[in-house]
């Protein structure tokens, strides 16, 4: 919803987004119903440090701030894909592990939708060349981070 109201104006980007709030607060409702059920409460909301250093990356300019955020959240959601995708498979056959490939697959269509807003509004050219410098400093941010257990 922040995209939102940074960018009121994009018809396409504010219906796109309402979807996905809806999508992800039903998400966060059954994470919470599965934490509930083994008697788990929510802990504080901590900054994570790989997200906060890739935001880092974020330029000046309107146009150049909107494309990097619309990439960077593309980036952290295949990111949340490929963690919440080795979480199913370490799992046992059942519900849980049903729970996160229906996760990871919806993480999916969200990088998806972000890349494909990104091209709308800035074309395939500057897409794929800014993605691919965001996703190397993304290398090179991981490679400087001390690993911690995260899944998104």
């Amino acid at each position: 919803m922040n995209l939102v109201s940074h960018y009121p104006d994009r018809a396409e980007l504010v219906a796109a987004m309402i979807d996905l709030a809806r999508e992800e607060l039903q998400h966060f409702a059954q994470v919470y119903g599965q934490m509930a059920s083994r008697g788990l409460t929510l802990g504080p909301d901590r900054k994570d440090p790989y997200v906060r250093r890739l935001s880092q990356e974020y330029r000046k300019g309107s146009d150049e701030y909107f494309l990097d955020r619309l990439l960077v959240a593309g980036i952290l959601e295949a990111r949340g894909c490929e963690r919440f995708g080795l979480v199913a498979a370490a799992l046992p056959e059942g519900p849980l592990r049903t729970f996160y490939r229906d996760i990871a697959r919806s993480e999916v269509r969200h990088q998806d939708l972000y890349l494909r807003l990104a091209r709308l509004y800035f074309g395939t050219a500057s897409v794929e060349s800014r993605l691919e410098a965001l996703l190397d400093a993304e290398g090179r941010i991981v490679a400087d981070l001390p690993p911690r257990a995260a899944l998104h």
